[in-house]
C-alpha cells in the first residue's frame, strides 16, 4: 500500500542550516503513547494527545518523502513505542520505496522491543536493516521497575526475532545512578557476545517527572573510566548518523556507543531534526523552538507551502542546547517529556 506519490521525489537542494550543517536525519515520532512508563521518560499517569491531533500515516509520509526530496538519507521511526501506533506497518511499506529508489539510505526504527517478536520479519521485509532497542536492565525485577509496566521476557524474544529476521540490533541503555551502573559491565559483555552494540545514553532534562533528574544522572566520563580499568577501549571511527561515539572493546570485539548530552555535547556536527506526531518539527531536541508542519499540508494538496515552512524552520535551527542538570536548577530544561520527540 502507498500512502503517497509513489515517484522517486524530485531531489531539490539540500535543506542547511545557518551553521553549514545539511539536514541528512530526520526522526519521526508517530505516537506519543507506549505500553511501557520509564522512569526517565514520562510519568506514570501521564495524558496522551487525542487522536484527532495525530497527523495520519499518509500525511507522516508525505512530509517524510519533502525531506526525502530536500536531502535526507535516514528516516528513524520513533515513539512514544513506534509499533502500538495502528497500521504502523502501511508507513514503513510505503516509505520503502525510496530505498528502492535509492533516495534513501537508511529506515530504521527505535522500539522498547515489546512488540518486535510480531513485526521483525515485516520491517525486514520493508528494507528494514537495523533496530535500536531500548533496555536498560537484563534483571527482570528491576526492568519491571524501570519501565513500570513493561515484561523483559518479551523484550529479549522480540530481539531474537529481529536477529532471526537478519535485522542488526543495537541496545540503548539510559545510564541511572543507583540504579544500573552496576550492570554495565554486564550488559555490554551480553549484548557483545551475541554480536550486538551497545550504547549508553546519559539522563536528559526533558519534561517533568517523579524521580529528581539530579538523581539520576550518571556522568558517562565516570562509566567510561569504570570500564577502562578492566577493557582496553579503542576510539572507533563507526557512525550511524547519530550522536553516539563509539570505542571498540579490545577483549570482547564489541561497539560501545556514548551519548553525552550533558558531560559532552555533540551540537557541532548535528544534522538531525525531529518531528513529532502532531506535525510539530524541533529544530533541536534541547530547544522549545519549533514549526507547525501539520498546517501547510493540511492547507494545499501541493508541497510549496510545505517546503516554505521547512526551510523558515530550518533558518532557525540553533547551534547547540541549553542542558543543565543542577539543584539550582530543578525542573526540566525542556518542559515536553521524552516521548513527544522520541528522544
Amino acid at each position: 500500500m502507498v500512502l503517497h506519490d509513489p515517484i522517486k521525489p524530485l531531489i531539490r537542494a539540500p535543506l542547511t542550516d545557518p551553521f553549514g550543517r545539511d539536514i541528512s536525519y530526520l526522526r519521526i515520532s508517530v505516537t506519543d503513547r507506549c505500553d511501557f512508563r520509564c522512569v526517565y521518560c514520562m510519568s506514570e499517569d501521564m495524558a496522551f494527545l487525542p487522536k484527532r491531533d495525530l497527523l495520519t500515516l499518509e500525511e507522516i509520509d508525505r512530509v517524510a518523502s519533502a525531506f526525502v526530496s530536500r536531502g535526507t538519507r535516514k528516516l528513524r521511526i520513533t515513539g512514544g513505542e513506534p509499533l502500538v501506533r495502528r497500521d504502523i506497518m502501511n508507513l514503513f511499506r510505503s516509505l520503502s520505496r525510496h530505498l528502492a529508489s535509492g533516495a534513501l539510505d537508511e529506515l530504521t526504527v527505535t522500539t522498547n522491543g515489546s512488540q518486535l517478536a510480531r513485526y521483525a520479519q515485516e520491517l525486514a521485509d520493508c528494507g528494514v536493516r537495523r533496530v535500536n532497542v531500548s533496555m536498560d536492565t537484563l534483571d527482570p525485577e528491576k526492568f519491571r521497575k524501570i519501565t513500570r509496566w513493561g515484561d523483559l521476557s518479551k523484550v529479549l524474544a522480540g530481539i531474537e526475532a529481529a536477529r532471526a529476521a537478519g535485522l542488526r540490533v543495537k541496545i540503548n541503555a539510559v545510564a541511572l545512578k543507583g540504579v544500573n551502573e552496576d550492570e554495565i559491565e554486564g550488559l555490554m559483555q551480553w549484548a557483545h557476545g551475541l554480536g550486538i552494540d551497545l550504547t549508553l545514553i546519559e539522563v536528559m532534562p526533558l519534561g517533568d517527572i517523579e524521580p529528581a533528574r539530579l538523581d539520576q544522572f550518571l556522568p558517562l566520563s565516570m562509566v567510561r573510566a569504570r570500564l577502562m580499568d578492566r577493557y582496553t577501549l579503542d576510539d572507533d571511527a563507526y557512525r550511524t548518523g547519530g550522536p553516539a561515539r563509539y570505542v571498540r572493546v579490545r577483549e570482547t570485539g564489541g561497539l560501545v556507543g556514548f551519548i553525552t548530552p550533558m558531560t559532552h555535547n555533540f551540537c557541532e556536527s548535528c544534522n538531525r531534526v525531529r518531528l513529532t506526531c502532531t506535525g510539530t518539527l524541533y529544530m533541536c531536541l534541547g530547544q522549545e523552538d519549533a514549526a507547525d508542519l501539520r498546517a501547510p499540508i493540511r492547507a494545499s494538496s501541493d508541497d510549496t507551502l510545505l517546503y516554505r515552512a521547512m526551510e523558515e524552520a530550518i533558518s532557525r535551527k540553533p547551534k547547540g542546547h541549553d542542558f543543565v542538570i543542577d539543584r539550582r536548577r530543578p525542573r526540566a530544561a525542556v518542559g515536553r517529556h521524552m516521548s513527544v520527540t522520541g528522544g
